[in-house]
């Protein structure tokens, strides 16, 4: 008896690994985790993720407060959604990873459209023009990419349309890459690089902010936009940023956003070229 009830619980253990084996052999990929519109207004908080470190766009100021333009949109959210909102502090290679986990509801951290993104996120509309540029010393210049001294690195952020566009169109650069602004700031500071290539908006605003450095090449590649994103498939949550975004723009919104976050940097003769209003790219 003894015998036959070891062979019975044998069999059944075999019978279970088995069946546990085909389940997980036909189990099916999970897509991107989000929270539609209706869940975020009943759970009463939006998660926007943001940049922490990157002046003057979103950063922490001097007491330990979120500020810049992503982060006046991202206020502005949470205020007509009728939220409170939950900033999230982001790097610019786990964006993506942020949205696809749940992490974040929208990425605000001035997030560059390009087709490959709009594979794994969806893009709302813009809110801001964008290129890219090239920033280093006065005491060299740098003015262009050609001829370029193999044993010196050009300075990029991880994660960054900078860091595809070197890879694919200027391969022989050696690239020196940072995870943080702060970092790629650093290094430039300490000379660790020869240059600083970033969007167009964040290397004016490093030479506008620090003495010795020019902006040698202000436009590089295409001519791009930014804008907000969320999960894949979200279509509730797009929809309503969309129709957001198509509102604010009839009153000037942007505009606002940049005088009150942007012009101390830049002045005003950057605004017409730099601010998107209601979506529409002029």
């Amino acid at each position: 008896m003894k015998k036959l009830n070891r062979i019975i619980a044998i069999a059944l253990t075999f019978a279970l690994a088995f069946a546990l084996c085909a389940c997980g052999g036909s189990k099916k990929e999970e897509g991107p985790v989000y929270r539609t519109l209706d869940e975020i207004k009943q759970s009463g908080v939006i998660n926007i993720g943001v940049f922490s470190d990157k002046n003057p766009f979103g950063y922490v100021d001097e007491n330990g407060e979120y500020q810049g333009y992503d982060v006046y949109f991202a206020q502005r959210i949470a205020e007509d959604l009728g939220v409170k909102l939950n900033y999230v502090s982001t790097e610019a290679a786990n964006r993506i990873e942020y949205l696809q986990t749940g992490k974040v509801d929208i990425i605000l951290a001035n997030f560059t459209v390009t087709p490959q993104r709009a594979e794994e996120v969806d893009f709302a509309l813009p809110y801001m023009n964008v290129a890219l540029g090239v920033v280093s010393p006065d005491a060299k210049v740098i003015e262009t990419l050609d001829n370029w001294n193999a044993d010196e690195q050009m300075i990029v952020i991880s994660g960054t349309t900078a860091e595809t566009y070197f890879t694919e169109n200027y391969p022989d650069i050696p690239l020196q890459k940072y995870d943080t602004y702060a970092n790629a700031k650093n290094a430039m500071e300490n000379g660790n690089g020869v240059a600083w290539a970033n969007d167009n908006t964040e290397v004016i605003a490093f030479a506008l902010q620090n003495e010795g450095y020019t902006v040698g090449i202000p436009s590089l590649g295409s001519q791009d936009t930014i804008a907000p994103a969320v999960s894949k498939g979200n279509e509730t949550l797009l929809n309503w940023l969309n129709g957001e975004i198509e509102a604010l723009g009839a009153e000037n919104f942007f505009h606002a956003d940049y005088e009150a976050t942007l012009v101390d940097t830049y002045g005003l003769d950057y605004e017409e070229s730099l601010v998107v209003e209601g979506g529409i790219i002029k």
